[in-house]
């Protein structure tokens, strides 16, 4: 408790430095936003696990560092040699890269985009179009705890607000469809102590408009250092999105990502978070289903071993009729690795005819791994299909054994039968480079974790 305190102290002074350095910009319209962000901050402090939704993930690793907010552009020798393996080999796209938080152009690959559609930084957004963007920007991530029904601690998304200087800005106009998909890279690097970045991302779709983005965090070296991301997501009507989220942090980074999907009458936002690194890391994601006919599917795909932390908040909240959600979650643990699920779907009284379904399956391959799971649903209409479950449970010894009396190995019958379980998320992924290359960085991850199960 007091480690947190001593750390909500530390960020407050960390503020108070990183506006005198805003060089005059203290005075832009963003400066209230960020006021008020921090005013919350200070107000609510960390969680602890006194905190019901941080009841199981332990924040002091975090709390031990200082970590130092990366305010200006530094590109810290980071070049396009070393982002090779974090690209989509073969996926022609548009890459914007961001460095510490900050937009990096000699490493990004721009491409010509249909009239109307603006893929940029926030901070050139801001610049040059701020109506546009102050519209929108952090009007979505609730700072104040949220009335009833959706009550959560949000102390990170608060400082990130308090501390949003740059991110994405992707802005479709109605009827826009951009068939190369958007892919947003964000590489953390430190340079002698450990660094927090705060990247802020705002996607608009207007009516009738589509695309796939894919937001990609990374750390090339086993660096300690936080990632501390918001992604706001506005759907006009009709309007379509796949987003794609691949965590490859440093097993020595940390990671706490909040995802907010607002849909308005009949569009569809479909949501595949996929956690391979990072020592702790925290994903929440948040669709709230505002119109008639609108569609949600939140996927999800953690491979953990080690001492890794992965926890998995999801919040589906079906406010109009006529609508749909479909969610699915899957784990692998091994080692001493843990991990948490805890997805809830609320449903308005005014939302009749809701039809949603919500999964959470996790395999263990160790005696120490451990998983808590949690799916919930709250229900205020009568007139819904509704349906939510849980599994925890090691491999089908039927199925080695059927494996095994065709001529299989003991250990190629276990990676076929992990591999299987893996595949059923990452098939849904529907590019085919983006799928090919999860396969392989799974596949290889797995036969790492059966030479260090047989070394043991």
């Amino acid at each position: 408790m007091q480690q947190a305190i001593d750390k909500k102290d530390w960020y407050l002074s960390a503020f108070e430095g990183f506006e005198k350095r805003l060089n005059g910009k203290s005075a832009s319209p963003l400066h209230s936003a960020r006021k008020s962000a921090i005013a919350r901050f200070a107000e609510i402090g960390f969680p602890t696990p006194r905190d019901e939704e941080w009841r199981y993930t332990n924040l002091a690793p975090i709390l031990r560092n200082a970590f130092r907010p990366v305010t200006d552009y530094d590109p810290g020798g980071v070049t396009a040699g070393q982002l090779e393996p974090f690209s989509f080999k073969g996926l022609a796209c548009i890459e914007l890269v961001f460095v510490n938080g900050h937009y990096a152009p000699e490493l990004s690959s721009p491409r010509p985009l249909p009239k109307g559609v603006q893929v940029s930084s926030l901070a050139a957004a801001l610049d040059a179009t701020p109506e546009a963007v102050e519209a929108h920007l952090a009007r979505y991530v609730r700072l104040d705890g949220g009335a009833a029904p959706m009550r959560d601690h949000h102390a990170f998304a608060a400082l990130n607000t308090a501390f949003m200087q740059d991110g994405a800005f992707v802005h479709l106009p109605k009827g826009a469809v951009l068939e190369t998909p958007i892919h947003l890279l964000f590489v953390s690097t430190v340079r002698g102590e450990a660094t927090v970045s705060h990247p802020r991302n705002l996607i608009l779709a207007e009516a009738g408009s589509r695309a796939t983005l894919f937001e990609s965090y990374v750390g090339p070296k086993e660096d300690v250092y936080l990632t501390n991301a918001v992604t706001e997501i506005v759907l006009g009507e009709n309007a379509a999105l796949d987003s794609y989220k691949l965590q490859r942090e440093s097993r020595e980074g940390f990671h706490i990502a909040r995802s907010h999907a607002h849909l308005s009458r009949n569009s569809a936002f479909s949501s595949h978070v996929i956690s391979l690194g990072g020592a702790l890391v925290r994903n929440e994601v948040t669709a709230i289903l505002d119109g008639e006919g609108g569609t949600a599917t939140l996927n999800g795909f953690s491979l953990l071993e080690g001492r890794q932390h992965v926890d998995n908040h999801t919040w589906i909240e079906h406010v109009k009729p006529h609508c749909t959600s479909r969610e699915l979650y899957k784990g692998i643990m091994d080692g001493a690795s843990t991990g948490v699920f805890r997805g809830r779907i609320f449903v308005h009284q005014e939302a009749q005819k809701t039809d949603a379904i919500q999964s959470n399956r996790t395999l263990v391959l160790s005696d120490d791994a451990r998983i808590t799971t949690k799916p919930q649903l709250e229900i205020y209409a009568d007139d819904v299909k509704c349906t939510h479950g849980a599994t925890v449970g090691r491999l089908d010894q039927n199925a080695i054994f059927y494996l095994r009396s065709r001529g299989i190995g003991l250990e190629a019958a276990r990676q076929i039968l992990i591999q299987a379980f893996a595949n059923e998320i990452l098939d849904l992924v529907r590019v085919e480079p983006v799928r090919a290359q999860l396969e392989r960085l799974v596949s290889q991850q797995l036969e790492a974790g059966r030479r260090a199960r047989e070394a043991r």
